[in-house]
C-alpha cells in the first residue's frame, strides 16, 4: 500500500515539474519572429480543428488570411538560431529559412483555393502537408528551448 502512495507521489512531482517548465517557457519573452510564428500557430490550430466542416469555410478563410499575413511579415525577419550557425553558413541558412516560409505561403494559397472551391477533402490533405512541412522546418530553424519535449502543431 505504501508503495502505491510513493509511486503516486513521484508521478505527482514529475507532473508538477513538467507543468512548471511548460508555464515558464510560455512566459518567456518572445522575439518579433516568435510572435509572428505564435500567431501562425494559433490560426493553424483553428484551421486544423475545422477544416473538415464546410459550414466553417468562412472562418477557415479568415484564419488562412491571418497565417498568410504573419508569414509574409516573417519573411522580413531572421531566425534567432542564425547566431548559432557558423558565419560562413549564415547567408545560406537565412536563404533556406526564407525559402521555407515562401513555400509555406504558397501552400497556404493552395489551401485558400481549395477552401474557396468547397474542396474540404483536398484541403485536409493540404493541411496535413503543411503540418509535415512545419515539423521539418522547426527541426532545422527553431531553437529547442529547455523543457520542450516535442515539436507539435497540436
Amino acid at each position: 500500500m505504501h508503495l502505491r502512495f510513493r509511486s503516486l507521489g513521484t508521478l505527482s512531482l514529475l507532473a508538477l515539474a513538467l507543468t512548471s517548465s511548460a508555464l515558464q517557457a510560455q512566459g518567456d519573452e518572445k522575439t518579433p519572429l516568435g510572435k509572428k510564428m505564435a500567431a501562425i500557430n494559433t490560426a493553424f490550430k483553428a484551421i486544423g480543428r475545422q477544416i473538415e466542416d464546410p459550414s466553417k469555410n468562412a472562418s477557415t478563410l479568415e484564419q488562412i488570411t491571418v497565417m498568410e499575413t504573419n508569414a509574409k511579415a516573417a519573411l522580413t525577419l531572421e531566425p534567432e538560431k542564425k547566431a548559432q550557425v557558423p558565419a560562413a553558413q549564415q547567408a545560406k541558412f537565412v536563404a533556406d529559412y526564407k525559402a521555407g516560409i515562401q513555400k509555406f505561403i504558397d501552400t497556404a494559397v493552395k489551401l485558400r483555393t481549395a477552401v474557396k472551391a468547397g474542396k474540404n477533402a483536398e484541403a485536409v490533405a493540404i493541411v496535413d502537408e503543411m503540418k509535415a512541412q512545419q515539423r521539418e522546418s522547426h527541426k532545422e530553424f527553431r531553437i529547442r528551448k529547455a523543457g520542450c519535449l516535442l515539436y507539435t502543431s497540436d
